[in-house]
């Protein structure tokens, strides 16, 4: 069998995007979606998911870009200049490196999921900004805030080994190197999976369109929802 989840992250970000999700719903298209927490049209995201009872509501938890709900002081190795540093490489880097300290990761992500349900919001799960919680010191503290906050459910950040036919690959040569990027990174598929199971969350098969981040249009989505495989995605 297979089953579609059919998520639009960045709830809160703008004013646009809360309309665009909020509309994409109302179409039959969007069933749930994910809330920054420190989004700058966070509250006008609330209300709106107030106003949409059946749009389930996770976290979208923010580690880069934007500024943390916490106090600066307290995230030193996750923050500079009074914000979270906004290269994903040279984030990448330091969690491999073990250079941002999980402790921060767990005070912001519990703030950030607390900020959520403090608005009477019912956080259905968890995931992060661009996907970030695929690195193992990552994921660990995450799962710890979330179980602290009540939420056993996290977004598989790894697709299928061929998210599409190879077909529409091979016509845009710009995705090879994303796909190749997500590969390698792929690797840490195995250890998200035992983690999540050691910590008895809930959690899909994987997720679908990662790849095409950015470049997604009409012809990618039916790509992609052709090449769907078996399980829940």
């Amino acid at each position: 069998m297979r089953r579609l989840i059919v998520n639009a992250d960045d709830f809160g970000f703008t004013s646009g995007v809360n309309r665009a999700i909020v509309e994409a719903h109302s179409r039959g298209i969007v069933t749930s979606s994910t809330l920054m927490a420190n989004g700058p049209a966070f509250t006008q995201a609330v209300e709106l998911a107030k106003r949409n009872p059946q749009l389930g509501i996770g976290c979208h938890v923010v580690l880069i870009d934007g500024e943390p709900v916490l106090d600066v002081e307290k995230l030193p190795s996750l923050t500079e200049s009074r914000r979270f540093r906004n290269s994903l490489k040279s984030f990448a880097g330091r969690a491999l490196t073990g250079r941002i300290a999980e402790g921060e990761i767990f005070a912001e992500a519990a703030a950030q999921i607390g900020k959520l349900q403090a608005s009477e919001i019912s956080v259905s799960h968890v995931d992060t900004h661009k996907h970030t919680h695929l690195f193992p010191r990552i994921l660990r503290p995450l799962l710890r805030a979330a179980r602290e906050c009540g939420v056993r459910a996290v977004r598989n950040p790894f697709g299928p080994r061929l998210p599409m036919r190879s077909s529409q690959l091979m016509r845009r040569p710009n995705l090879w190197t994303r796909y190749a990027q997500l590969r390698i990174l792929g690797g840490f598929a195995r250890r998200f999976h035992s983690t999540v199971a050691q910590e008895g969350f809930l959690t899909t098969d994987g997720t679908l369109g990662i790849e095409v981040t950015g470049t997604l249009d009409e012809t990618l989505f039916h790509a992609i929802a052709q090449s769907i495989p078996e399980g829940t995605w």
